[in-house]
């Protein structure tokens, strides 16, 4: 039997990467620079790859998952449509995304530390999912 702290580090993270992919699907377009680009999408891969895994681990326990907040996706939203209107930069992108992994990392980082009975394997992802975004702020701080 899988325990509570397993199922709700896996919907964490599984909220988490969803609003992560579709930051980047917001931001991607208005990327100018082929690196930053492909920087992006690598990172977008990576976490769709675990978001398949903490879905199919979610199905697996028998839990749904859940969607990250509406309020949270709104506001992310406008955020990153208005700053971008306003300055349509790389530099405007990568300090949206930057400001994006950082809020991950901390969040992930909070939620390993308080679910620490979660299974191995979803600690194992969430550690992963960390150093992803950890890389993806350091590939793109010559875009700052």
């Amino acid at each position: 039997m899988v325990n509570d702290d397993t199922i709700k580090l896996l919907n964490e993270c599984n909220a988490g990467i969803k609003m992560a992919v579709s930051s980047i699907n917001e931001v991607l377009p208005k990327v100018k620079d082929q690196q930053f680009g492909q920087a992006l999408i690598d990172c977008k891969h990576l976490h769709e790859e675990l978001g398949n895994e903490t879905h199919r681990l979610l199905n697996e326990y028998g839990d749904g998952g859940e969607e990250p907040g509406s309020l949270a996706k709104g506001m992310s939203w406008i955020k990153t449509n208005a700053k971008l209107a306003m300055s349509p930069t790389d530099q405007t992108a990568a300090d949206l995304i930057t400001e994006g992994c950082n809020m991950g990392v901390k969040s992930l980082s909070r939620y390993l530390n308080e679910y620490k009975a979660a299974d191995e394997q979803v600690k194992d992802i969430t550690k992963k999912l960390i150093q992803s975004e950890e890389q993806l702020s350091v590939d793109i701080r010559p875009y700052l």
